[in-house]
């Protein structure tokens, strides 16, 4: 009996330790399921994934099927705003700079003014040079001097104070470098320009050259021809921040090719202004010197009038007028286009043509447009009341 319990005892200690083997046993069949369903839900969420994003895109494409070329387009101007080099304007340079010239005016032998200008047309042994009224103005006799240090007497052709050019001459047997004339009506505004001039001391800064872009086209900036603060005229300029200093006035504006764009004639000069030089269009100068060189009479049309600011208060009340924007005609001269017309003294011109007349400058460039022979409309204020009058110009005395 003992001996049945023992071995009883012992077949259950031995099933409970099979009991706990069986309990703290890892079970790998059942983890390797979760896994795999694991696996298989990721693929397909994957799929799922791609094939929405594929419909998107034919979508898209169908829908916008100038999509491929506008990305493509935006790429390659990335490219080329990347890759883009400058290596200066040294060769543009190179080709004008013997043609550019001091400009020397004289009053009895005596230095008066300085200046520049440039060689710009040959005929034979006679060249022609460019620079602005202003610099020889004044002058009995002017002088250029070149970059070999060499200084000829030139002969004045002709000169515009309005247009603010001068031609001049000279006659060599010896070769002298011609610029080459461009286009100002081809440049867009942000080209790079390049200026070339005698600056300041003319003896220390002689062919200095500045650079900069061409920062506007057909700018109206009012000028004065005389020593007065009232502005007189109104001038159509190329814009630019490349450096126009005093002694530059005359001298070329050009492209980087080194093909003259414009004549540099003046900049703003004030403490709050950096940066805003002007130049004649190269088409302006180049029609006024090859009329010069004809020997063709190069006038202006006149009306024949006396006038002063209309919205000056001093000059309003001592008229008897009532201050407007315009011009105030002091006197009609007998027998003139106005007087002809029926202009007298105390009317106000406020229009020409249609287009609105604010002060003399704007008066003169608008009369300017015309020539000698055609008729126009001026509108005129008198005693408070619009009038209209048909007025033939003639040539300027």
């Amino acid at each position: 009996m003992e001996t049945e319990e023992k071995n009883s005892d012992k077949e259950l200690e031995k099933n409970i330790e099979e009991i706990k083997k069986s309990l703290t046993k890892e079970k790998p069949i059942k983890k390797s399921n979760k896994s795999l369903k694991l696996a298989a839900l990721f693929a397909v969420n994957s799929v799922v994934s791609l094939l929405l994003g594929v419909g998107l895109l034919l979508v898209v494409f169908h829908f916008y099927p100038n999509l491929t070329q506008h990305i493509t387009t935006n790429v390659t101007k990335t490219e080329k705003e990347v890759t883009v080099t400058d290596t200066g304007i040294a060769d543009g340079v190179a080709k004008i700079y013997d043609s550019v010239v001091i400009v020397k005016t004289y009053v009895q032998n005596e230095l008066y003014a300085t200046g520049t200008g440039f060689v710009y047309k040959k005929d034979n042994n006679k060249y022609y040079l460019l620079t602005n009224n202003h610099v020889i103005q004044g002058g009995s006799s002017v002088g250029v001097v070149f970059t070999n240090g060499e200084e000829k007497k030139v002969n004045v052709e002709g000169a515009d104070k309005y247009a603010d050019l001068a031609v001049l001459s000279l006659e060599s047997n010896e070769e002298i470098q011609v610029s080459e004339l461009g286009s100002s009506t081809d440049m867009r505004v942000g080209d790079t320009v390049f200026a070339i001039g005698a600056p300041l001391d003319y003896s220390v800064f002689s062919w200095s050259v500045t650079r900069g872009i061409l920062s506007g086209k057909d700018r109206e900036v009012e000028v004065s021809t005389t020593s007065s603060n009232s502005s007189d005229w109104i001038m159509q300029v190329l814009q630019t921040d490349a450096a126009i200093n005093n002694g530059n006035s005359g001298g070329p504006l050009c492209n980087v090719n080194g093909q003259v764009i414009g004549i540099n004639n003046m900049k703003l000069a004030a403490t709050a202004v950096e940066g805003m030089g002007f130049a004649i269009p190269i088409e302006e100068a180049i029609t006024y010197a090859d009329a010069v060189i004809k020997g063709e009479n190069v006038s202006r049309p006149y009306i024949g009038i006396s006038m002063l600011e209309a919205s000056n208060y001093y000059v309003a009340r001592e008229y008897g007028v009532t201050p407007t924007e315009g011009v105030l005609v002091v006197d009609a001269e007998s027998g003139s286009p106005a007087e002809k017309a029926g202009l007298k003294e105390k009317d106000i011109i406020v229009e020409v043509n249609g287009t609105k007349v604010t002060n003399v400058a704007s008066l003169r460039y608008q009369l300017y447009k015309y020539k000698a022979g055609d008729t126009i409309t001026i509108k005129y204020i008198r005693d408070g009341k619009n009038k209209e009058a048909k007025v033939t110009l003639t040539t300027s005395k």
